[in-house]
């Protein structure tokens, strides 16, 4: 098991919002990558109301020790009162790749 690197999952109200979101956090090197698809569609209860809209979702790739610093770096930038960033464990994978993400999100 790896316990070294997450999947830090958040949603967009645009693909340009999430565009700027997934390039932004890349170049902080807070993330060594960041994937946007969409559009999805979410179903949720906010403000007491059921309300349905078109998001756009990043998979962002980053090491365990930058989760906090990418978390708030996320919710300053954010446009919703309150974004999704949820971090899923990464179980294993290409070594090669998880030594890149890490190499990926230290300073140069």
């Amino acid at each position: 098991m790896d316990d070294n690197h997450v999947v830090v999952l958040t949603t967009a109200g645009s693909a340009e919002a999430a565009d700027a979101l997934a390039r932004a956090v890349v170049e902080a090197r807070l993330a060594a990558c960041a994937q946007v698809g969409g559009p999805v569609r979410s179903v949720y209860r906010w403000d007491g109301a059921l309300q349905e809209d078109r998001e756009w979702q990043l998979w962002i790739k980053t090491a365990y020790d930058r989760v906090d610093e990418l978390t708030e770096f996320i919710k300053t930038r954010h446009d919703y009162d309150v974004p999704e960033v949820v971090a899923l464990p990464v179980l294993g994978g290409n070594t090669d790749y998880l030594a890149w993400i890490t190499e990926q999100t230290r300073e140069g």
